[in-house]
């Protein structure tokens, strides 16, 4: 099957384009390729990333110092934030903000807590028991962007899951900024504080990956700073990629790129509200992701009036214009509303709003999303600070194999096998005969030897 231009590229009209996916059935492969999508990734990073960890591994301290100048325009011996810096830094909060964290926090706990799964113990037979026990990893680097915006939220979306798991050691580190003498921004250093984080680091981009995923030894520069074993938190491209390239020396959450948002609406939903929404997320970034799916070419319309009268009205309209502009955003035209949730499945949002009649039926119908807010008054600004969700999320359709942040990303699970003698005799014939139809009898031998005269 081939695609008709409109499919292949959309039509221009106001700030998004349009894929036309009506009269014709689509394949869920299909979709996927025609979905609009961010033309950067991971891979055009793949050779400078590389060289940034290969260099923090061999040089260390000395390696940053060089890369904050480089990247950052700082001049840093050691990247270790002082601890009286994150204790003026919340000294000096705006009262407003601090209250709006404490919420956050409070609410965030609240989910995180119930998350924490149980263990499981099952008798297999008399005398022979096996546990599945979850145990918190002993030490987690928690990645948190600058550049465009500041996220203290995401200093709490990151460390209140890691701390309601048990995680005992919690590295934070965050890009440094040039006006504030080289330390991450001062509300995220309150942040932290304010969750009781003293390990704080003024590290960004791909060599703050490296550094956390490797560690760096104690020298002139100032004390060691000690490997972790999983890598969470957002960031851009360099980020992303060098999150790829680490897992496996440690674990990592998912590749969080660029923010996206879907919005599934029909021809019930407001106007105002969708629009509003779209140009939420696409002022993160110039490549962030706004994507409409609806079966109304009207509510279509309408959401392209109003985001003519909202884009010039906001703050960051350049930015939000180039998002909204960009190849990876687009209003997606479907016949029905069942192959508007086909689209989202296959389209994977970081974010998908459902604005539809009966929207939590539609919602149970959504297979791959990160998160899904459901109906008109669950705008994804909410999940961003004060639902009690986690706003880490996967993108670029990653969400069909991973998970948003959650208190087991910090947490493995450890199988224990108790048997006494007569339960292993008990199956000491199968464990023999297995053994031997694979062609290892020394594992069969260590279970006989047992039982031996």
């Amino acid at each position: 099957m081939t695609f008709s231009a409109a499919e292949q590229t959309g039509q221009p009209f106001a700030s998004l384009r349009t894929i036309d996916l009506r009269g014709r059935t689509h394949t869920p492969a299909q979709l996927k390729t025609v979905m609009p999508r961010a033309e950067t990734t991971t891979d055009v990073a793949s050779d400078a990333v590389a060289a940034i960890i290969a260099d923090v591994r061999s040089r260390g301290f000395a390696a940053l110092s060089e890369l904050a100048g480089k990247f950052d325009g700082v001049r840093q011996d050691h990247p270790r934030v002082p601890r009286e810096a994150l204790i003026e830094a919340l000294e000096n909060l705006d009262p407003a903000v601090r209250s709006g964290l404490e919420e956050s926090i409070r609410r965030a706990r609240m989910f995180a807590a119930a998350q924490r799964p149980a263990d499981v113990e099952v008798d297999i037979a008399d005398g022979a028991k096996v546990t599945h026990r979850w145990v918190p990893v002993n030490r987690v680097g928690l990645y948190v962007p600058g550049g465009l915006a500041v996220y203290p939220s995401s200093v709490v979306m990151n460390v209140v899951p890691a701390q309601a798991a048990g995680v005992a050691s919690l590295a934070l580190t965050s890009p440094p900024q040039k006006e504030f003498g080289g330390l991450p921004h001062p509300t995220i250093l309150a942040a932290a504080e304010l969750l009781g984080i003293e390990e704080v680091y003024a590290m960004g981009g791909a060599q703050a990956i490296a550094a956390l995923a490797y560690g760096i030894e104690e020298s002139e520069a100032g004390p060691a700073l000690e490997p972790v074993d999983v890598v969470t938190g957002p960031g851009n491209v360099f980020v992303a990629t060098a999150k790829r390239l680490v897992k496996g020396v440690v674990g990592i959450d998912a590749e969080a790129g660029p923010t996206e948002i879907a919005v599934l609406a029909d021809s019930a939903a407001e106007p105002k509200f969708v629009a509003a929404d779209l140009i939420s997320q696409a002022e993160h970034d110039p490549n962030a992701a706004s994507v409409l799916v609806t079966d109304s070419p009207e509510l279509a319309e309408a959401v392209r009036t109003e985001l003519d009268v909202q884009v010039p009205a906001t703050k960051h309209t350049e930015r939000v214009r180039t998002a909204l502009a960009g190849a990876q955003s687009a209003v997606v035209l479907v016949d029905s509303l069942a192959d508007g949730i086909a689209v989202c499945n296959a389209y994977g949002a970081e974010h998908l709003e459902i604005h539809t009649a009966d929207a939590n039926a539609v919602a149970g119908r959504v297979t791959n999303a990160g998160a899904i807010f459901v109906g008109s008054y669950s705008p994804v600004s909410l999940g961003d600070y004060c639902s009690g969700s986690n706003h880490v999320l996967p993108t670029a359709g990653t969400s069909a194999f991973s998970s948003g942040l959650n208190v087991t990303t910090f947490m493995r699970a450890i199988q224990v096998i108790d048997y006494g003698r007569n339960a292993l005799e008990e199956v000491s014939g199968h464990v023999v005969a297995l053994s031997r139809a694979e062609d290892l009898p020394a594992h069969g031998d260590a279970v006989s030897i047992r039982f031996a005269e």
